[in-house]
């Protein structure tokens, strides 16, 4: 049967395919737009799962936040050019809204893979929703969140005071702001030396002794003088894993654990960071 122009045309616009295949979906469906579409729509599924063991480490991340709560997401493609689409980037912007309005349930979950399969079989690339995470805060906590670059990271810090009046002050959003950039520039694996798990630190000081094994600088060392070479190293390491203990972005010369005391000084209450969550595309 003859197919006019304008359904082919509407037809792309709305599945994203060429114009030779929308002509021939609609021949094969007789000019039925919504048959054509389905048509359509299932051999892009098709495509997708062929690709579909393809890997996704491009992407963005997104942060949203709205009164006491905060979205990250880590919406993931094949290709640095997708992650570029303005539709992939309206829909990452999408999935943050919706989390914000709805909570992060298995039903939204559901839908929001839903709806980046759609968009992946328009596109004819693998992508995924990788991460999404919310974060909220209580009434004595503030939130601040950050991108960095282009999407390539984003951060939420979380910090609470003893006195919440004082979240108000614009000296603490500062405060807060440059807590969220240091993140991102030093990406700390936890908060404090008390939370680091104690296996994982169990597994870095084998890795220590082995080295230690191998450094023939070290031979014939006492052993007190070995193990204590050896909590040097674990020491060391601690600190530059710990965001409290690492050297503030800003100042160097302080670590993050004195910037806080002496703005707790300062403003009369104590401010300390009671969480932060840090994505970066493919990590």
């Amino acid at each position: 049967m003859a197919v006019s122009a304008s359904d082919v045309k509407a037809l792309r616009e709305k599945t994203g395919a060429g114009m030779m295949e929308c002509k021939n979906a609609l021949v094969s469906t007789d000019g039925d737009m919504a048959a054509a579409e389905k048509l359509l729509k299932e051999k892009g599924l098709a495509a997708l799962e062929k690709r579909s063991g393809r890997a996704t480490n491009e992407g963005k991340i997104f942060v949203k936040s709205a009164g006491n709560k905060a979205v990250l997401v880590e919406l993931a493609s094949e290709t640095d050019f997708v992650a570029r689409n303005p539709e992939f980037i309206a829909l990452g912007e999408s999935i943050a809204d919706r989390t914000l309005e709805k909570g992060c349930s298995e039903s939204l979950q559901t839908e929001l893979n839903a709806l980046t399969a759609d968009l992946a079989t328009k596109i004819r690339e693998n992508m995924s929703l990788k991460r999404l995470q919310v974060v909220e805060a209580a009434g004595n906590e503030l939130l601040t969140q950050y991108i960095h670059g282009d999407g390539a990271i984003g951060v939420v810090v979380k910090i609470a005071a003893e006195n919440p009046t004082v979240l108000q002050n614009e000296s603490i959003k500062e405060l807060a702001f440059n807590l969220a950039l240091h993140v991102a520039a030093f990406n700390p694996v936890v908060l404090e030396q008390s939370r680091v798990d104690p296996a994982f630190l169990k597994e870095q000081e084998e890795i220590f002794r082995k080295q230690m094994e191998t450094d023939t600088s070290l031979a014939g060392k006492p052993a007190n003088v070995l193990e204590n070479i050896l909590k040097g190293k674990v020491s060391k390491y601690l600190k530059d894993i710990c965001f409290l203990d690492q050297p503030y972005v800003k100042d160097e010369k302080f670590t993050v654990a004195q910037i806080l005391a002496e703005c707790s000084k300062q403003i009369g209450t104590q401010i300390r960071i009671s969480d932060y969550v840090y994505f970066k595309v493919g990590a």
